[in-house]
């Protein structure tokens, strides 16, 4: 099954088999993506895609400075007729939710998606709400540098499982989407290869890949690394750990293993934690040198 979804979401977004495998490995730890990049690189049809490959229910929300968060969430209508409210869901009851140019609205709407990205529940009008149980929030960000951005707060970034950047294509690849496109939409051929309760599945048996302890404290280690270093003015938090570890136990099951390995923690240490930190030096690539040289002088188990 996962070898059929990298081969559907490959025909749709060309030249991106390790992004791919990235977003594949977050559907099964159960967490959203952060998708970063400049517009025109295929991050909205990646988003589309990936829903329509497993067969779940779809919404899409333009962000933008206008935006309210009840346009998010839903809210109470009145209706005249019966003199009573109504609860109104909002776009955010669904199964993939794309949240196109996130920081593009103000940092009060971004944080409608807080409690439903981190607790699966939405709070309406004095009731909580429940979300399905596969949910999953793909964000799309504008680079901090482009006119009208709110960068996302910190405490939102950190509840992201993974950031990941598509970049521009090879020559090759660019010369292939055109090519492809002038003839059809290629996400119009894509065709469902799984279903929701599929997937479900396969988190659970995610969440039993087995991890040694030298392993746990491998982790542990990681993310103490980040807050003992003078380089970071926001180390990691402990539920970046927590990402660490699922990210890794993703990884194995789609490698058929039934255990993490040092690789799969090594693997997955940059996409989970380049967004979660900051460095004391703002300049660009600061955080993905410090990080770099953490991974290098923690000792990796025998």
């Amino acid at each position: 099954m996962i070898q059929k979804l990298k081969n559907a979401l490959n025909q749709v977004v060309l030249g991106k088999e390790s992004s791919v495998e990235l977003l594949l490995a977050a559907l099964l730890a159960d967490g959203h993506v952060l998708i970063e990049d400049v517009p025109g690189t295929g991050k909205t049809t990646l988003a589309k895609a990936l829903a329509k490959v497993i067969g779940a229910d779809f919404s899409r929300i333009q962000f933008t400075p206008d935006l309210l968060p009840a346009d998010v969430t839903g809210g109470a209508i009145f209706r005249p007729g019966s003199g009573t409210f109504e609860i109104r869901r909002g776009p955010v009851f669904t199964q993939v939710l794309l949240a196109d140019e996130i920081n593009r609205a103000s940092p009060r709407t971004q944080s409608a998606l807080l409690e439903a990205m981190e607790e699966r529940q939405v709070s309406l009008e004095g009731e909580s709400l429940l979300l399905p149980k596969l949910f999953m929030v793909l964000a799309t960000e504008n680079p901090i540098e482009f006119h009208g951005v709110f960068p996302l707060p910190e405490a939102q970034m950190d509840r992201f499982l993974i950031r990941l950047s598509l970049g521009y294509p090879s020559t090759e690849t660019e010369l292939s989407i055109l090519r492809v496109h002038r003839e059809r939409q290629p996400i119009e051929s894509v065709l469902q290869v799984t279903t929701p309760e599929e997937i479900l599945a396969l988190r659970a048996a995610v969440r039993k890949v087995h991890v040694e302890e030298a392993l746990e404290r491998y982790v542990v280690e990681l993310v103490q690394a980040t807050r003992n270093h003078q380089g970071f003015r926001l180390p990691a938090s402990p539920r970046a750990g927590l990402a660490l570890l699922r990210l890794s136990q993703a990884f194995a099951k789609m490698d058929v293993r039934d255990f993490v390995n040092p690789d799969d923690i090594q693997k997955s240490f940059m996409p989970v934690m380049s967004h979660r930190v900051f460095a004391a030096d703002a300049g660009e690539g600061v955080v993905e040198s410090l990080l770099q040289e953490i991974l290098r002088k923690i000792k990796v188990p025998a």
